[in-house]
C-alpha cells in the first residue's frame, strides 16, 4: 500500500509540470504572433500610374482610332452577311466554253465586327472544293483589305481596295503566284458589284500586257440569314 501511494505522489509531481506547460502554450503561441505582427513591415502604399506624356497620349488615341469598328465595317456586315447560293462560271480557255459550278457561301461577321468571314463550299472540274475569305477596312490604310485561301494551294492571295457608292462597287487589286512561273506574279482584278440587297456578282480579271482577261464570275443569292 505504501509503494502505491509513492506511486501515485511521483505521477502528481510529474504531471504537474506537464499540465502547467499545456496551459501556458497556447498564451506563449499569442503572444509570439503578436511579436510577429510587430516585427512584420508595413506595406508599401499604393503606387497611382505614371501620368501619360502627350506623345503616349496621342499614340493611345491613335491605337484607339485604328482599332475601333465604324461605318465601313457595319457596310460590310450588312452587305456580305448571311448565308448565300453561288452559281460559278470560270473561263480557263477562251477560245473554249466556259466551266460552271455550284457551291454555297456562309458569311459570318466576327471579332466584334471588324471581320467578315466567307466559307465557300461547292466543286471544281467535278472534285470537293472548299476556300475562305477574310475581308475587312483598315481603318490606318484606310482601304478594304481582303484575303483568300482555298484546298487546292497552299499560299494565299492578298489583295486591297475601295468601294463605289455610286455603282455600289468594291474594287480590289493584288497578287498571286503562278505554279507555272515559279519566278513572277500575276496581278489580279476582282470587282464585287451589288445589285440589290439580295445579290451581288463578283468578277475577276487576269491583269497583263496592258489588257484585262476575265477568268471568273461569281453570282451569289441570299438564301436566308
Amino acid at each position: 500500500m505504501k509503494r502505491i501511494a509513492i506511486a501515485v505522489a511521483l505521477a502528481a509531481c510529474m504531471a504537474g509540470p506537464l499540465w502547467a506547460q499545456d496551459e501556458a502554450a497556447p498564451e506563449a503561441a499569442t503572444q509570439d504572433a503578436t511579436a510577429a505582427e510587430q516585427a512584420a513591415p508595413e506595406a508599401p502604399p499604393a503606387q497611382q500610374a505614371p501620368q501619360m506624356t502627350p506623345e503616349m497620349q496621342a499614340m493611345m488615341e491613335a491605337w484607339t482610332k485604328a482599332s475601333t469598328p465604324g461605318a465601313p465595317q457595319q457596310q460590310l456586315a450588312e452587305h456580305f452577311r448571311g448565308d448565300w447560293s453561288v452559281k460559278a462560271t470560270m473561263w480557263m480557255d477562251p477560245s473554249a466554253p466556259p466551266m460552271t459550278e455550284a457551291g454555297t457561301s456562309t458569311n459570318t461577321v466576327e471579332y466584334g465586327g471588324r471581320h467578315v468571314r466567307s466559307k465557300y463550299t461547292g466543286t471544281f472540274m467535278g472534285q470537293p472544293f472548299t476556300g475562305e475569305a477574310i475581308t475587312s477596312y483598315d481603318n490606318t490604310k484606310g482601304k478594304f483589305i481582303n484575303s483568300w485561301f482555298d484546298s487546292m494551294g497552299t499560299g494565299q492571295y492578298m489583295s486591297e481596295g475601295d468601294y463605289d457608292p455610286a455603282t455600289k462597287t468594291y474594287t480590289f487589286q493584288g497578287t498571286m503566284s503562278d505554279p507555272t512561273k515559279p519566278d513572277k506574279t500575276t496581278t489580279m482584278k476582282d470587282t464585287i458589284r451589288f445589285t440589290d440587297a439580295d445579290h451581288y456578282v463578283m468578277e475577276s480579271y487576269e491583269l497583263a500586257d496592258g489588257k484585262e482577261t476575265k477568268m471568273m464570275q461569281l453570282e451569289y443569292t441570299r438564301s436566308g440569314d
